[in-house]
C-alpha cells in the first residue's frame, strides 16, 4: 500500500513529528503533528459521513452513525497506519521509541489523522477522498456484513444490566495536551470496580475505548 506523493515535503514530514521528539530536538523547524491531527480528524469525519450518506441512501441517521464510529475507531485507523508503514516514519523521543511508541494503537491512529490533515493542505479534499477510498472505505463492507458496527458503550450497558443489574459509569482519569488537541484517559466502572480504560481525542472517544476494553477484559464479547 503506497501513500500519495506530496508537493510540499515539509507537510509530509510534519505529519510524523510526535510532540516528544521536539523535547529532544529543540532546533527542529517544524511543530508537532497535533494541529494536523486536529484538522485530519474533522476531514475524516466529513468524508466518511459523505461516503456513508451516498452509499447507504436508505439507512437512518442512527445506523449511519454506528457505521461511522466503527469505521474510524482507533483499531481500524491503527491497522491502516501499520499497513502504510507509518510507524517507521515517526519521529519520536528516545523514551517514546523504546517504550513501543511505533506500535501504539493510539499513536498510530493519531498519525493517520495527522497524515490526512497534511494531505488536505497539500492537495485538498479530492486527494483525501481518493486516499480514503483506497485505504479505509473498503473496510466498510465487512463491518456491515459482520455487524461489527454495534456501539461498544451500548453493548456494555446492555450486558452489564443483564448480568449484574448495574449501569456502567465513566470517569475521566487524566487529560493532557493543549486545549485544541487534548487527549483524555477514561475509566469505566461497574459497581465501583474499574473494568476498562481507554484514551481518545475526546471524552466520548475515550469512553468508547474504555467500554471496548471492559468487554474484552470481562469476556463479554
Amino acid at each position: 500500500m503506497n501513500i500519495p506523493e506530496f508537493k510540499n515535503k515539509d507537510l509530509l514530514e510534519n505529519a510524523f513529528i510526535h510532540r516528544s521528539y521536539l523535547n529532544e530536538h529543540p532546533g527542529c523547524k517544524l511543530p508537532s503533528n497535533e494541529r494536523l491531527e486536529f484538522l485530519g480528524d474533522a476531514i475524516l469525519e466529513f468524508l466518511t459521513s459523505e461516503h456513508l450518506y451516498e452509499t447507504y441512501d436508505q439507512e437512518p441517521e442512527g445506523r449511519l452513525t454506528a457505521y461511522r464510529s466503527s469505521l474510524v475507531k482507533t483499531e481500524t485507523l491503527a491497522a491502516l497506519a501499520r499497513d502504510l508503514d507509518f510507524g517507521s516514519r515517526l519521529k519520536l523521543s528516545r523514551g517514546e521509541d523504546e517504550s513501543g511508541g511505533r506500535e501504539s494503537e493510539y499513536l498510530l491512529a493519531d498519525t493517520f489523522e495527522a497524515f490526512l490533515g497534511a494531505l488536505y493542505l497539500d492537495q485538498e479534499i479530492p486527494a483525501c477522498r481518493k486516499f480514503l477510498e483506497e485505504t479505509l472505505f473498503p473496510k466498510l463492507g465487512k463491518i456491515v456484513a459482520t455487524k461489527a458496527y454495534k456501539d461498544y458503550k451500548s453493548l456494555l450497558q446492555e450486558i452489564a444490566q443483564e448480568k449484574v443489574n448495574f449501569t456502567p459509569i465513566y470517569r475521566v482519569l487524566d487529560e493532557w495536551g493543549p486545549d485544541h488537541v487534548k487527549t483524555f484517559k477514561v475509566g469505566v466502572f461497574i459497581k465501583d470496580k474499574q473494568e476498562g480504560v481507554g484514551e481518545g481525542s475526546s471524552k466520548q472517544r475515550g469512553e468508547v475505548e474504555a467500554a471496548r476494553d471492559a468487554l474484552e477484559e470481562l469476556g463479554w464479547q
